[in-house]
């Protein structure tokens, strides 16, 4: 305990504290890891045989020391918060069934003839919903008895709760153990005092399917005489999944069941306050904004948050708006938990559960700020310890309500996915205009002054178009012709490299490699596979018009979907699409719009156009048709144009060190991209090669797509420089960013091989200088 210096008899202590000594220093901080006290010069003896009783003057402040703490509990800083955690502490249990015992005989009518008297309130609902010994049951953990104390204060009977078996049959193994996982957190179950949990499955696992199904059940069912959790639970999610929601509550549940009220232009939150016959309200992260006034007048028994690592920070209106709700059950669901900041970790554990981590400021002292010190390159041992220490209590606090799994459990549902890297050849008209670009003044003052961050990101974006099509430059060079700022600009002198003819002649699908091996793709899937259809993804909506182009040239059908589609249309050309009577052959899809929840499993091929710095990007965006429901066989080609900026992208990817060094971070857009010199006479570079990539693995394989196992294992043994990094990875390799290694493990094809062993690939190889392919499905693992 401190308390400031006096001479009075009786003191009066501020509060607690804890003492740090080391050799003749002692250092005195509070509660929330803030250092109030410092002082030095102290005997080493009398430091080290501190005990209870003992009294110290530290920084003008009286201290009497309470205690020792261990060394173990400092380390991990559990001195300076106590967490509660379940424990089976003697209690007194709640009360077998039946539950009350009255002090008489309660009165009961006179059993007229034919009257059968009604049963006890307590005998009615004594009994589970559904039948938990029946094979396949889903039966909920019984509650402690620490919990039956503190949370049965009625003396209820206990029932089991069983997940309706309707949802039973649909639900997968790890499925079956979110739900259980997610009850159990938001019961408090796992800790005491928390109802929180975050559910951070990757794309793919079934999140949705999980909610719902927790959903049902507390609206129905209760370990406390059977009693319902939940009578509304509101669902929060970004606004093109709104209708989303509402769909997958019916298809799971149907509307017999249950009625889901989703908030949109049509259906306002006035008539879902209006009408008690709606269970679950659906509402967009904005609208909920607009509408927190009426939100706030409903009592939810749970709250979902889907996409929830928008609320990575505290600050924002949004958290703030959730956190106002009365609501102490929260899920949180996301692909991607945040865990790169320390601080934006903090803002959605305490979301879910606050106070878990203590205050913000105690968060930063006791745990941030030493595990960032540990990470540092300067760090003294004592610190490392110290960060480690930190980071694995962290970890152990927050990993009892976080459940992250991973696509490979998914993989063995699903059928096998082929993928490829296909090295394109550049047009005539594509080398010359890439030559002159590099060969510009401001291309050469950017390798030499590498600060210009928004000039050489200009150039990148030159080159990035100049790939995809030639006809994106002269549009850009036709624009700011116009405009008359042509001079001094990237573009200068570009104009006359194109025919006097090029802009009425229309799209010329030979003036981009990218674009004929496109063209000839469809074209083979068209012959021989005519009812399979396929999306074609792009980082730019102006090439998403040049392919519009394309598929009218082509005379092939077509939907798409962009920044610019309505939200609430999104949902219906997603569900067009996927219905086995659509018409479209193609879904051209912008990868910015398509974040997040979209399923295309319509389509059995996937073409990524353009490559994006960030390969979760690229993975996600791959993903869209390689996912539950899927019945055939996935083809994916992802299309880079050889010897370009394109392959260097890849390349980064690809490499060990991922794109640090290159890209700041991940998550972080493109504005923030910094480069050193070297890196950027590396991207504004041609080189004629089939592919520079297997050129820099300096494999020896004969190019026919064989894979020598033997030598892989061989090479790897005598540590070359490509094979460093895991083995026995081959099956989950495309879905995290890929190693130098790893590739090597992938079949390689040149251009000039006899057969590249697909079918469409064979009549569209005209094109390809060479290719990289990988298969995933459940055998391979």
């Amino acid at each position: 305990m401190w308390c400031k210096a006096s001479k009075k008899k009786h003191k009066r202590w501020e509060g607690d504290a804890v003492l740090v000594a080391r050799g003749r220093t002692a250092t005195l901080k509070d509660m929330e890891g803030k250092d109030i006290g410092k002082g030095s010069g102290y005997k080493v003896s009398e430091l080290a045989t501190l005990s209870e009783g003992q009294t110290l003057m530290i920084g003008g402040k009286e201290v009497e020391v309470m205690g020792v703490i261990s060394v173990e509990d400092f380390a991990r800083g559990r001195c300076f918060q106590d967490v509660p955690v379940e424990k089976e502490e003697p209690r007194p249990a709640a009360p077998a069934a039946p539950a009350r015992a009255f002090a008489s005989k309660p009165f009961a009518p006179p059993n007229r003839a034919g009257h059968v008297p009604p049963k006890a309130e307590e005998e009615q609902i004594c009994k589970p919903r559904h039948d938990p010994l029946a094979p396949g049951a889903l039966v909920m953990p019984r509650p402690s008895p620490n919990h039956q104390w503190s949370n049965n204060k009625s003396g209820l009977p206990l029932v089991d709760v069983v997940v309706d078996p309707h949802l039973t049959t649909h639900l997968r193994p790890h499925q079956r153990d979110g739900v259980l996982f997610l009850y159990e957190c938001v019961m408090g179950l796992r800790a005491v005092g928390c109802f929180g949990a975050i559910l951070a499955d990757e794309m793919g696992l079934g999140k949705t399917l999980q909610s719902v199904a927790l959903t049902w059940t507390l609206l129905k069912q209760g370990p406390y005489g059977g009693k319902a959790m939940a009578r509304r639970v509101l669902v929060v999610t970004p606004g093109s999944l709104v209708q989303n929601w509402g769909a997958e509550f019916n298809k799971w549940l149907g509307r017999e069941r249950i009625n889901v009220f989703t908030v949109d232009q049509d259906h306002r939150i006035e008539h879902f306050l209006a009408s008690p016959l709606h269970s679950v309200l659906v509402i967009s992260y904005e609208m909920l904004l607009r509408c927190l006034e009426q939100v706030q007048k409903v009592e939810f028994g749970l709250i979902i948050c889907d996409e929830g690592h928008r609320l990575k920070n505290s600050a924002i209106k949004t958290s703030s708006a959730l956190s106002s709700l009365s609501c102490h059950r929260r899920v949180i669901l996301t692909g991607t938990p945040v865990q790169n900041d320390l601080q934006e970790f903090y803002a959605i554990i305490d979301f879910v559960n606050p106070g878990i981590l203590g205050s913000s400021t105690a968060y930063r002292k006791v745990y941030e700020e030493p595990i960032l010190r540990s990470r540092q390159p300067s760090s003294s041992k004592e610190e490392s310890v110290l960060g480690d220490e930190r980071a694995a209590e962290l970890s152990r606090l927050t990993g009892t309500f976080i459940l992250r799994r991973t696509q490979e459990i998914i993989n063995r549902y699903l059928p096998p996915r082929l993928d490829w890297t296909l090295f394109c050849r550049p047009s005539p008209l594509q080398r010359e205009s890439y030559g002159h670009l590099l060969c510009h003044r401001v291309f050469r003052s950017c390798i030499v002054d590498s600060a210009q961050t928004h000039t050489h990101l200009a150039c990148i974006t030159a080159l990035k178009k100049l790939c995809n099509h030639p006809g994106l430059l002269y549009d850009t060079v036709k624009q700011k012709t116009q405009n008359e700022s042509l001079e001094n600009s990237i573009y200068e002198g570009l104009a006359e490299l194109f025919s006097e003819s090029y802009a009425s002649a229309g799209l010329n699908v030979s003036d981009s490699g990218k674009l004929q091996v496109l063209a000839d793709l469809l074209a083979a899937v068209r012959q021989i596979s005519p009812s399979d259809r396929v999306v074609v993804v792009s980082n730019y909506t102006q090439t998403l018009d040049m392919l519009e182009k394309l598929c009218a040239s082509m005379s092939y059908t077509f939907c798409r979907l962009d920044g610019q589609t309505p939200t609430n249309q999104r949902q219906r050309l997603v569900d067009s699409f996927n219905s086995p009577y659509s018409q479209n052959f193609l879904f051209l899809l912008s990868s910015k719009a398509g974040g997040v929840g979209l399923n295309l499993i319509g389509a059995s091929h996937l073409v990524l156009y353009d490559i994006d710095w960030n390969p979760a990007n690229d993975i996600q965006a791959m993903a869209r048709v390689w996912r539950d429901g899927q019945r055939k066989t996935v083809h994916i080609y992802r299309l880079l144009t050889a010897g370009t900026i394109e392959e260097r992208i890849f390349q980064r990817q690809v490499s060990k060190q991922g794109l640090s060094g290159t890209v700041v971070d991940l998550g972080k857009r493109a504005e923030h991209t910094s480069f050193s010199t070297s890196e950027l006479r590396d991207l504004f570079s041609l080189v004629d090669s089939s592919c520079l990539t297997h050129d820099l693995l300096n494999c020896t394989c004969v190019m026919d797509g064989a894979v020598n196992a033997a030598e892989v294992e061989d090479e790897a043994l005598a540590e070359r420089p490509c094979q460093l990094g895991r083995r026995g990875e081959r099956a989950s390799a495309a879905q995290k960013s890929l190693s130098m290694s790893e590739l090597m493990r992938w079949r390689h094809y040149s251009g000039d091989a006899r057969s590249f062993s697909d079918p469409y690939l064979d009549l569209a190889r005209a094109h390809i200088t060479f290719a990289f392919q990988s298969t995933l499905s459940h055998e391979a693992q």
